[in-house]
């Protein structure tokens, strides 16, 4: 097929990818200035009299998704459009490629890299339930490669909708069957839990480049899943800790009380493997999903999305120094400021002790949002090993407005508190 000049408004620079049902073009929006990914309806899908009207809500799924799915590990949906001539859908284009080709026993990722990629999955799965929105068909073809590292969930067409807006009546024979739950191969009622079971398969995959269960059709892999446990992933790769043997086999439990209940719970248990020696390249490496979870764990960002905590992970510089490491000093200038997410510092001037700070507080933020303030007005001294978050003024300022007000609002209520301290004790003298 020859690629045409242009779908619609866009300007067609080549093929992405080509599958039964659709063709995927990637092309230029000269109006937003962007890349953007097309996917097209094959005309004659939307015309066959047994699977058109499935595939017509599939396409209806994705396409009312345009502009709703808002998060750094989902692709977004930008335009729609759907008629008898042509029916297609424009989305982000993301240039890494999928999961597919580290699902084989000769390219699997390293296990940090894994790890934090499923966390990351976990994390937009979460976000897409809290709108009310199941995905339905979690698998590596639709865990898409981004720049800088990143991941995007891609092909929301097979979503459930349970939001208070509306419910749609879920469509059966959907989905992928090796990476099905066994509610979902059973055409049980569906909810989360069933994205659970299958990003349970696909990091089963990632681990040991196989599916848990081998068949030779969809009889046998339907009976498999319903009745069969598979092996665990380190009987087929001897590196992998017990504690991913057990965050797998809970995440695929036939039973749904005895599955994750909830994407935190999954969450939570991948950022504990991080804290596994065995996971970590180097001591001082801090994975995106041990920054996510400090950060998450802060009283200072309790009012920030899961999108504006994404952002600060990506623009903040993390560190562990040792005892008696000077991290700012009294006079000299800094336009950043710090968090204290592990460990102990002390605030001293001229040699006295001022305070000392503990996980959660910050300090030097006076630098950066007062601007006549000149230098730092005392010294910041580790007094044991500690875990230093740093944010650079210039990477607030740059940062999105949300965020940047949650910043000036969190700042305001730390001001506060020192001043209500101060008086307590100017009362008590």
């Amino acid at each position: 097929m020859e690629p045409p000049e242009r779908i619609g408004k866009y300007e067609v620079r080549g093929r992405l990818g080509e599958g039964a049902t659709s063709t995927v073009w990637q092309a230029w929006d000269p109006f937003a200035q962007r890349e953007v990914a097309i996917k097209v309806i094959h005309p004659e899908v939307l015309r066959d009299r047994e699977r058109g009207r499935i595939f017509r809500h599939l396409l209806v799924n994705e396409a009312s998704l345009a502009g709703k799915l808002v998060h750094p590990h989902i692709v977004q949906i930008f335009d729609a459009v759907m008629d008898e001539a042509q029916s297609y859908i424009v989305m982000e284009y993301v240039p890494g490629g999928t999961l597919e080709p580290f699902c084989t026993p000769d390219s699997l990722l390293p296990l940090d890299r894994l790890v934090e990629i499923v966390f990351k999955c976990t994390r937009a799965l979460d976000y897409a339930y809290h709108l009310g929105i199941t995905h339905r068909d979690i698998k590596p073809a639709n865990i898409l490669l981004a720049a800088a590292g990143d991941i995007k969930i891609s092909d929301f067409g097979a979503a459930l909708f349970t939001s208070g807006e509306q419910t749609r009546t879920q469509v059966s024979g959907v989905g992928s069957p090796a990476y099905m739950s066994p509610q979902q191969v059973r055409e049980m009622p569906l909810n989360h839990q069933t994205d659970i079971y299958s990003l349970g398969v696909v990091m089963y995959q990632l681990l040991t480049g196989r599916l848990p269960f081998q068949a030779s059709n969809n009889f046998s892999m339907v009976y498999q899943i319903t009745h069969v446990d598979p092996p665990p992933p380190s009987d087929f790769r001897r590196d992998i800790p017990t504690g991913l043997d057990a965050v797998v086999a809970r995440a695929m439990q036939k039973d749904l009380s005895a599955r994750y209940a909830s994407w935190e719970e999954f969450s939570h248990d991948l950022a504990q493997a991080f804290r596994n020696k065995q996971l970590k390249a180097r001591e001082r490496d801090f994975a995106d999903t041990e920054k996510y979870e400090t950060l998450r764990g802060l009283p200072f960002f309790a009012e920030f999305s899961d999108v504006e905590i994404w952002e600060i992970v990506r623009f903040s510089d993390w560190d562990q120094v040792a005892p008696e490491t000077v991290i700012m000093k009294d006079g000299e200038p800094g336009d950043y400021f710090c968090f204290l997410a592990e460990g102990e510092v002390k605030i001293a001037k001229r040699g006295r002790i001022l305070g000392i700070l503990t996980p959660g507080d910050c300090f030097g933020e006076m630098a950066v949002i007062g601007k006549s303030s000149g230098g730092r007005n005392a010294d910041v001294v580790a007094q044991t090993p500690a875990k230093i978050i740093t944010i650079r003024g210039e990477a607030l300022r740059q940062a999105s407005e949300v965020c940047r007000m949650h910043f000036y609002a969190a700042f305001l209520e730390v001001l506060a508190n020192r001043l209500a301290l101060a008086n307590a004790r100017l009362a008590s003298v």
